[in-house]
């Protein structure tokens, strides 16, 4: 059994045939898909998605998307997430260094979603981009009763164990699979085994091989692939671990 632990299958790169690309993922063996949420305006159908028995969500503001975020946004997330309790986490939040101009607004909702985990006891799951010693120590600080998933981690062995040491779980996907990405695939190679989860980010992040071409949930069997070879393991060892921390971390239901 594969779980891609973290995959946009709201976004409208799938109105088409989101079914089929539910049934190909299945035909490769993911039984289960992990939804985050990004913007308000989408978070009805995050939600939708969530009423599938092998669907589970997550509600948030991403940081990319500055730009359409507004300060009542934290209030309704608030409110969400009171009424949605089957939420697994919240996010995807974080921080997005590449977009400096917004860095001071995306520290303020990263703070606020910081504090709703908080009261929620909910795990959450970050993005973080050029960014990874800073909110490593903003996580350390927080103390969270929960930690969480550090989403399509690409950095090297002592960010990793920063992360780890507060309990989080680290997501593999598509950059393992580039042949540049060494210190990346240095990192995998060392991590402990209940370190990861695999995922897509689908329909973005393509692995290697599939540049400019849609990224779909059945590709986390590649992604699974690439890491037990890296790791020395079997792709039915690599599957199990990673479905295993992938339960564990979003308390999903057992197949």
């Amino acid at each position: 059994m594969l779980i891609d632990a973290h995959c946009h299958l709201d976004f409208s790169e799938f109105d088409h045939d989101r079914t089929e690309v539910f049934e190909a993922a299945k035909a490769v063996g993911v039984a289960r898909f992990v939804v985050p949420g990004t913007t308000r305006a989408r978070w009805q159908q995050v939600l939708a998605l969530g009423e599938r028995d092998d669907t589970s969500v997550c509600l948030g503001l991403h940081p990319y998307f500055m730009q359409q975020h507004q300060e009542a946004d934290i209030e309704a997330l608030d409110q969400l997430l009171g009424e949605h309790p089957e939420a697994v986490a919240l996010g995807e939040c974080g921080i997005d260094g590449r977009f400096s101009d917004t860095l001071n607004a995306q520290w303020h909702y990263f703070d606020a979603q910081l504090r709703l985990a908080k009261h929620y006891s909910l795990p959450i799951v970050v993005h973080c981009v050029h960014a990874n010693d800073k909110v490593a120590k903003r996580l350390r600080q927080l103390a969270l009763p929960q930690a969480g998933l550090i989403h399509a981690f690409s950095g090297s062995i002592e960010q990793a164990t920063k992360f780890l040491d507060l309990g989080f779980k680290l997501g593999l996907g598509g950059a393992v699979t580039y042949a540049r990405a060494k210190r990346l695939q240095r990192t995998v190679k060392a991590l402990p085994d209940d370190a990861f989860v695999l995922e897509t980010d689908s329909p973005d992040m393509p692995l290697s091989g599939y540049q400019g071409k849609r990224n779909e949930p059945c590709r986390v069997a590649e992604v699974c692939s690439v890491v037990a070879a890296l790791r020395g393991q079997t792709a039915e060892q690599v599957a199990t671990i990673s479905s295993h921390n992938a339960t564990t971390l979003f308390g999903l239901p057992h197949a």
